[in-house]
């Protein structure tokens, strides 16, 4: 099974209406394209509980936006990965990279939640972001999202496809 196709049980803030006024926290957030994906070192793979910061990496830390307060931090990156469909099918529409630190010993983390929930967003209106990611970074990505649908890969941007190369 597809880990990326039409995922059961998308978060909504507002269910049932979609005919709302506008304003301030008003409309429906539909996560059901949305994956999210933790590297670890040369290692990618999926853990949707980062869509609500509970990846298993995220998962028992106290965060701080402090560095200096992480000084034994490991470095992970989170990539928020949005998928569509085109005339050629489904494809990797959105890729944004978030990073973070975590000292699982002293159980310390350090993020940024406001650029993960930027990047989220910005993943979710198909845009790229990832080069903050170093090559080694790259590379396990692009392996991840290749093993996962290697049509997907195709059908994807070039620019995605570059960025990753």
């Amino acid at each position: 099974m597809d880990i990326f196709d039409n995922k059961k049980g998308g978060f909504t803030i507002m269910s049932g209406k979609t005919d709302v006024h506008g304003g301030f926290g008003q409309g429906v957030l539909d996560l059901n394209a949305v994956s999210s994906v933790i590297i670890d070192g040369d290692e990618a793979y999926i853990d949707m509980g980062a869509l609500h910061a509970k990846s298993t990496v995220e998962k028992g830390i106290k965060w701080t936006t402090n560095k200096e307060e992480v000084p034994n931090g490991k470095p992970y990156w989170l990539v928020w990965v949005t998928v569509d469909r085109n005339e050629a099918g489904p494809y990797y529409a959105g890729a944004t990279a978030c990073y973070m630190e975590v000292d699982r010993e002293a159980r310390r983390g350090y993020k940024i939640l406001a650029d993960h929930v930027n990047r989220m967003d910005y993943s979710m209106k198909r845009r790229i972001m990832l080069s903050d990611l170093g090559e080694k970074e790259k590379a396990a990505l692009k392996k991840l999202l290749i093993e996962n649908n290697a049509a997907m890969y195709e059908n994807s941007s070039e620019e995605l496809k570059q960025i990753l190369s």
